[in-house]
């Protein structure tokens, strides 16, 4: 009796020391830069000049949170995926049709977008990151911002964007 009482003592006040929940640490991202990540692909970053040098094209929004229309410059989602070998297109199909891709602020809010509503040939609407609003660069919500297009409430646009993620299920 005396054993069992020591060890179940034991075990309370090893308790009281648990380690911390450890988390496999983030790829450090240099400042104004986006990343862009994928299951068997080396990262790929694009500085604010890597960026411009890509295709741009535009669109206008309207803002729910502005009760305004808005017009942002930036490069296609599905392009920047297209740099990680993303199935997208013909390729997207079958099992690639549950991967999913999570973008992710410099304050750490997140969203998910299917890889299907990146995908023009899946859907009509537009998924870009802009780094121009109006014309000038994006400013305190930049320098990269991730733009939803049919999205009748502006919550999965996603201010100062530093990395996106392409996702399979597990």
């Amino acid at each position: 009796m005396r054993k069992l009482t020591m060890i179940a003592l034991i075990g309370v006040s090893l308790s009281a020391f648990t380690l911390p929940q450890t988390k496999t640490p983030a790829v450090p991202n240099p400042p104004n830069s986006l990343t862009v990540t994928a299951p068997d692909h080396a990262p790929v970053r694009f500085s604010p000049a890597d960026f411009r040098a890509l295709p741009h094209i535009s669109i206008t929004v309207h803002n729910g949170h502005t009760s305004a229309d808005e017009t942002y410059s930036g490069v296609p989602l599905a392009t920047l995926l297209e740099k990680v070998n993303a199935p997208l297109g013909k390729e997207l199909r079958e099992q690639a049709m549950t991967n999913y891709v999570v973008a992710t602020g410099s304050d750490g809010y997140s969203v998910v977008l299917s890889l299907a509503e990146i995908d023009q040939e899946f859907h009509q609407g537009q998924v870009i990151v802009a780094d121009a609003q109006e014309g000038h660069a994006i400013g305190k919500d930049g320098p990269f911002r991730l733009i939803v297009s049919d999205d009748k409430r502006p919550a999965r646009w996603v201010r100062n964007l530093v990395s996106i993620a392409l996702r399979r299920p597990e």
